[in-house]
């Protein structure tokens, strides 16, 4: 295989797939990123057995042929290389020659046969929507994936499509994200869990423009993201994904409109009084056109008032404050509605339309605090 290519466009494609190299690995193969330039594209690819990128990279190529090459040291020459021509060359005995003007590297390849390929999977309608979308609707549910394993399916999102609405939900047991968007084309009803780590590593390949669309394909056991010249295949998380309608409601003893930016910043100023690993509440007192804030921790306290529009009655209430900074800091409305019941029942931060609801639980406190 002989392969020429510029820097700028090994680099991108090798930053695309190197998200789909396991870290950890029995399957030394794994490791590798497979170089595929049997046909006439060069196509690269990753594959982690649950997650698996490929992407087409511009090029010439001189000879046909395909070699698998350790991920983290082609990842590490090719971005120190210089910001010229990049040519590949392997020999029958799987040596890869890298050149780049003056520098030549020599390294021991792998058979691009052994490597693990992506499953094949039969395009059905896709679902389309423009990458800015998709970008923003991970954005604003993947902080509330719970970070361990200890249940798979708080580990991943459910996208479910009903009636042309895309649902996309997460939760760790303490909160509930919900983005709903209607989608432009006519799509049939589905209900898959998708893992939290696919939707991240989507996330960051992603250009983010509205004007370029993502196609998405789903299998029983596969989701497939189809982007520009990007292709991400992910192994979907079996189960029956929780009964959230049962969690929300629409009842509401009380109701705050309150300037998110305000909020967002007093309670940001309130984290700077607790230490990492502590766990202290803000207490939020809800009366007549303005709420209390306050925060009390080994390092000192902190009291602040906001001017608010209530409906209903006084609520004195405490929540998490990273809880409450994760949901306003991915909200882009200029004030946002907090509806709430009693000191023990869940706050719903949302919008008239319900595009997005935020769901959090309320901690307990010493009412003397």
């Amino acid at each position: 295989m002989k392969i020429i290519c510029t820097k700028s466009n090994l680099s991108k494609g090798v930053s695309i797939v190197s998200k789909a190299v396991p870290t950890k690995t029995t399957m030394p193969i794994l490791e590798c990123i497979l170089i595929d330039a049997t046909t006439d594209i060069i196509k690269l690819t990753a594959n982690d057995m649950e997650l698996g990128i490929e992407t087409v990279i511009e090029g010439n190529i001189s000879q046909k042929g395909m070699i698998a090459i350790d991920a983290r040291l082609f990842s590490d020459i090719v971005r120190k290389l210089p910001d010229s021509e990049i040519t590949i060359e392997t020999s029958e005995n799987y040596q890869t020659t890298i050149t780049c003007e003056k520098s030549v590297f020599q390294l021991s390849g792998k058979p691009g046969e052994d490597f693990s390929y992506l499953p094949y999977i039969e395009k059905n309608t896709p679902v389309i929507i423009s990458q800015f979308t998709l970008k923003e609707i991970i954005r604003q549910t993947i902080f509330s994936i719970a970070d361990n394993d200890s249940n798979k399916l708080m580990t991943g999102e459910l996208f479910e499509i009903c009636d042309n609405i895309l649902k996309v939900v997460s939760l760790d047991g303490h909160r509930i994200s919900i983005r709903k968007i209607e989608l432009k084309e006519e799509c049939e009803d589905k209900k898959v869990v998708v893992p939290g780590k696919t939707l991240m590593e989507i996330s960051k390949i992603l250009s983010g423009d509205t004007d370029k669309d993502v196609y998405i394909y789903f299998t029983d056991n596969h989701i497939v993201f189809e982007f520009e010249q990007t292709l991400v295949v992910s192994r979907l998380i079996e189960g029956e994904y929780f009964r959230i309608e049962q969690m929300l409601s629409n009842d509401y003893g009380t109701k705050v409109r309150i300037n998110k930016k305000e909020f967002l910043n007093c309670i940001d100023r309130a984290t700077l009084l607790v230490k990492e690993g502590d766990k202290k509440p803000i207490i939020i007192n809800i009366l007549d056109g303005v709420m209390e804030l306050k925060m009390k921790s080994q390092i000192g306290s902190m009291d602040e008032e906001i001017l608010i529009e209530k409906e209903g009655k006084d609520l004195l209430i405490g929540f998490n404050p990273k809880f409450l900074i994760d949901a306003l800091r991915v909200i882009d409305d200029e004030e946002v509605d907090l509806y709430l019941m009693n000191p023990k029942a869940p706050c719903f931060i949302k919008d008239e339309k319900e595009s997005y609801i935020y769901l959090i639980l309320p901690v307990n406190f010493n009412a003397a605090v």
